[in-house]
């Protein structure tokens, strides 16, 4: 017999349950078929489900139909409960997919579409409540095949030449097959809806029965056999905890290979506990194995592949742990985005209730239970206001306690923008770990990624899994709010043991201290929750809505007219649109409708805001601390964070891992300080500060040793290297000789200000004049420059050179403009002539401020160098070579004062009067002009 474990799937009042019933009954599962309004549904057995009239828990049931057995799931429609639903997907053969005919696609659908996809379940469509006026059955196929994608076919019509085609354009080479034979097998059916290219689709009302027959019909014929088993082993996907009514652990669970007996031992690891102990596993025996259709069950004595159980006797399982030879699930997609605190009654001790509220959040994981040791306050994550009310009342029923809630709040997370190296190390005496991580901003949605790229040489095997296991074990807090960070790739880098006096504990916290150690270092960015939001508002009140929408920082898609109604759809944060459905309603005097939801974590469009109204202070936090403790003279010594790397034992193995992005943002952001704000270090201060500074790292016995001691003879770290350099030299030569003059004198020039720069003096040869100009820190410290860049950065780099040109052929110096190209792997330096200047890319792995820094060095005393950059460290750098400095500002005024002056030069050359054509033309060329024009008389 074909066992079948199908699940139904819809937006809310699609309709789900009552379908569950009308197949039940249909098959003779259930004798008397229950309405939701009623009541007296066979699969709402919860009271508060039959008070509301939505599903809150999925239920399961089962039926036969000729020689198939289904194990019906009926799962939540209410996005609150989205979280159980998605737990589902997990166990399901193939889902049967609600879409109301009267209401077609809804943003809940699509969600749902989504998840089916992301755990590849095989999918069929039933479009219900077709008796409803209105529906067009050509429409509703249409919609879904835009909303949704290809390969929805009608198969309520089948046996026609329409039908096959419809089928065989689902995969190219079925079609090729088809064109030849005219027909299509019904394997080739079975295996395209296995594959998800195909997805059944049936029209019906399950209220009054129809069209149900044709939906089992099509169950039994286009899905495939799934028994069998993984070679024979145990495998079962865990999907639910619950309790029975004298309050016996279940846990419900789906056979995936080989069978389970009453009385067997299994296996699995505690939550939170260390790996590699013994302690650290459970071992336990199946109690009772029960087979559940609706409030009923039987018990059997072995669990056979394919079929959903309850088991007793399990006291650590979790939804979503595999058992026997079955991994562990997929992280889930859907999130709690709201947090709640929970005020007890004044005889309850938190001490007490926080064990029980731990019950229920096995239950229902996306109900996360917090203990703010701090406060001595317990706080609630969850979905929205309805699961708020569904938890009320289950403390209320349960444990007989009455509690409440304070005033829901956003619940933020944290990523970072950029990679860093976080280190930990915890050596108290007789105790050592080194730990180092390499820390990257992941792909949006993609959670906490872990991995080791350590080699066993630097740390053995044993230790990498304990320390990913630590990664693992815990929700790391970021630094801005102590929000649960998101989004980041962790990788195992190196680290250290002792062969003595490692323990397992010393590597949790040397993993914990290196995380928190690179979140502190790191550019830390705050993320908020979107909703994904459908408007439907009358057409007239369509510009309200969008001035609403964009006031709360929506993104819009252009309004969808059906008829005298309007449709906007878009994203936009939780905490702007939470509260709007209350405001469409009053405005549109209950016409409105908005549906909402969850879309993920984005940056945050408040987070000053956010971070000051939390407060949070990330070196207060004493149970994360980002500190490290090493061993000397015998006792523990913490050293800050921020002197950690100086003192560990494992060199570091992280090599520079800046985008060209983020070093364009960095210069963003010193110009902004620097320029934006009118604060640029003058040169009496980078004097002052080389004055300070200088011999301030000698050692005793070490008399002023030059940064390029390891030159000898002339040459560099290698002869391609100083190749290059030459080749930069060379094109600085050609004007050296046009820089001399025959009286041996310098004038100096007319700055901005009027006076001169230099004050003329007597030379024997006057110094060739060069202006170093770092291309990419100008790029972002001139305005006009920056617009054009986030735009398309060759437009601005071009504009840049062409700048320079104007300003060379004002001044006749030298211009060279440098632009980095250290992150592009094998590249050499490249310089070439852009009309009347030079410009170089620098080769790999140098900057252009290393580059810079080594031209003025080399060549600061045979020419005139001026370097123009706003960087406040490459400025005290060339400083140090005697160089003259202009920031970006000051380039762009001298620029200006060039251009203004050469325009007022040009006019004031230019006689007084009226001017002719032929003025100025020599006479022989304007006596020619003259007889041209006399051979052509009017």
């Amino acid at each position: 017999m074909k066992k079948l474990v199908t699940g139904i799937l819809a937006h809310v009042d699609a309709g789900k349950t009552t379908l569950s019933e009308g197949l039940l009954y249909r098959c003779g599962a259930i004798r008397k078929l229950g309405r939701v309004d009623n009541g007296d549904a066979f699969l709402d057995t919860y009271e508060l489900e039959k008070k509301r009239g939505i599903t809150i828990f999925s239920k399961q049931a089962r039926l036969r139909y000729g020689d198939m057995e289904i194990t019906l799931l009926d799962t939540p429609g209410h996005v609150d409960f989205s979280a159980e639903t998605e737990r589902t997907l997990q166990v399901i053969d193939h889902a049967v997919l609600l879409v109301s005919g009267a209401d077609g696609v809804q943003g809940h659908t699509k969600t749902l579409w989504r998840l089916l996809k992301r755990y590849r379940v095989p999918t069929f469509v039933f479009f219900n409540k077709m008796d409803q006026p209105g529906t067009d059955k050509e429409k509703l196929l249409r919609e879904c095949r835009e909303k949704l994608g290809e390969g929805i076919v009608d198969f309520s019509s089948q046996d026609t030449e329409a039908f096959y085609e419809n089928v065989a354009v689902c995969e190219e080479a079925l079609l090729e097959r088809f064109l030849e034979t005219g027909r299509i097998g019904r394997a080739e059916i079975v295996k395209l809806v296995t594959e998800r290219k195909l997805f059944p689709c049936f029209f019906g009302s399950a209220l009054r029965l129809e069209g149900l027959e044709e939906l089992l019909q099509g169950l039994r014929d286009y899905t495939g056999d799934t028994g069998g088993g993984k070679d024979g082993a145990f495998a079962a996907r865990v999907y639910k905890i619950s309790r029975d009514s004298q309050g016996n652990r279940l846990t419900f669970l789906k056979v995936t290979g080989g069978n389970l007996r009453v009385r067997e031992e299994l296996t699995g690891r505690i939550p939170g506990r260390m790996a590699g102990e013994e302690s650290a596993l459970w071992r336990e025996k199946v109690s009772q194995i029960r087979r559940y259709s609706g409030e009923k069950y039987d018990t059997v004595d072995t669990a056979d592949t394919g079929g959903i159980y309850a088991v007793t006797g399990l006291s650590y399982t979790m939804p979503g742990d595999g058992l026997g030879a079955e991994g562990a699930s997929f992280p889930p997609v859907l999130e709690p985005v709201l947090i709640y605190k929970v005020y007890l009654p004044d005889d309850v001790q938190p001490a007490a209730a926080l064990p029980k509220l731990r019950q229920l959040e096995e239950e229902e994981p996306a109900l996360h239970i917090l203990w703010e040791e701090s406060l001595q306050e317990i706080r609630v994550q969850l979905m929205g206001a309805v699961q708020l009310e569904v938890l009320q009342s289950m403390i209320a029923e349960r444990f007989q306690m009455g509690v409440r809630f304070g005033q829901g709040n956003i619940v933020y997370r944290e990523t970072i923008a950029g990679a860093v190296e976080g280190v930990g190390h915890f050596e108290p005496l007789r105790h050592y770990a080194e730990v180092q991580l390499l820390l990257e901003p992941g792909e949006r949605g993609s959670g906490i990624q872990i991995s080791s790229g350590c080699s066993e040489d630097i740390l053995d095997r044993n230790w990498q899994r304990l320390v990913l296991t630590h990664l693992e074990e815990r929700e790391h807090k970021g630094v801005l709010t102590g929000s649960v960070i998101t989004d980041i790739r962790i990788t195992l880098t190196g680290g250290k043991a002792h062969l003595k006096h490692t323990e397992g504990g010393d590597f949790r916290q040397a993993t914990y201290r290196a995380v928190r150690q690179g979140l502190m270092q790191a550019q830390s960015v705050l993320l908020e929750p979107f909703y994904e939001f459908t408007l439907e508002i009358p057409v007239q009140m369509t510009g309200r809505a969008m001035t609403d929408l964009e006031r709360m920082r929506g993104k819009i898609s252009a309004p969808e007219i059906k008829g005298d109604v309007a449709v906007l759809r878009g994203q936009a944060p939780i905490a702007c649109l939470q509260d709007y459905q209350l405001e469409v309603t009053a405005y549109t005097k209950g016409q409105g409708h908005l549906t909402c939801m969850p879309a993920g974590y984005a940056p945050c469009h408040n987070a000053a805001e956010v971070i000051e109204r939390i407060g949070y202070d990330p070196e207060a936090d004493l149970s994360n601390p980002a500190s490290s403790v090493f061993c000397a003279h015998g006792a523990g010594v913490l050293v800050p964070w921020y002197e950690a790397p100086a003192w560990m034992h494992v060199e570091s193995g992280l090599k520079e891992k800046r985008t060209a992005e983020e070093k364009e943002g960095r210069r963003r952001q010193t110009v902004a300080a620097e320029c934006g704000a009118e604060r640029a270090i003058g040169t009496e201060e980078i004097d002052a500060i080389l004055a300070g500074a200088s011999h301030a790292n000698s050692r005793p016995g070490q008399s002023g040793r030059k940064w390029n001691a390891r030159r000898k003879n002339g040459k560099g770290t290698g002869d391609k290297a100083e190749n290059n350099f030459a080749r930069t030299i060379a094109y600085s030569e050609r004007a050296a000789e046009a820089g001399k003059e025959q009286d041996g004198t310098f004038a100096g020039s007319a700055g901005p200000d009027g006076k001169g720069r230099e004050p003329t003096r007597k030379l024997q040869q006057k110094k060739a004049e060069y202006l170093l100009v770092d291309g990419y820190n100008i790029i972002f410290a001139w305005e006009e420059l920056q617009e054009l860049a986030e735009e398309n950065i060759d437009g601005a780099r071009g504009r840049l050179l062409d700048i320079l040109c104007n300003y060379q052929g004002m001044r006749g110096m030298e211009v060279i403009a440098v632009f980095d190209a250290y992150r592009v792997k094998g590249h050499d330096t490249e310089m070439l002539d852009y009309h009347n200047i030079h410009v170089v890319y620098t080769k790999e792995a140098e900057t252009a401020d290393r580059y810079i820094e080594r031209f003025s060095h080399e060549n600061g005393k045979k020419y005139d160098i001026t370097v123009a950059t706003s960087d406040g460290l490459e400025q005290i750098i060339i400083r140090g070579q005697g160089c003259r400095l202009l920031s970006a500002r000051d380039l762009r005024k001298e620029i200006d004062y060039y251009s203004q002056n050469l325009k007022e030069d040009y006019l004031e050359r230019q006689p007084a009067g009226k001017r002719y054509m032929l003025e100025g033309v020599e006479d022989k060329l304007r006596q020619e002009m003259e007889g041209l024009g006399n051979a052509y008389p009017e």
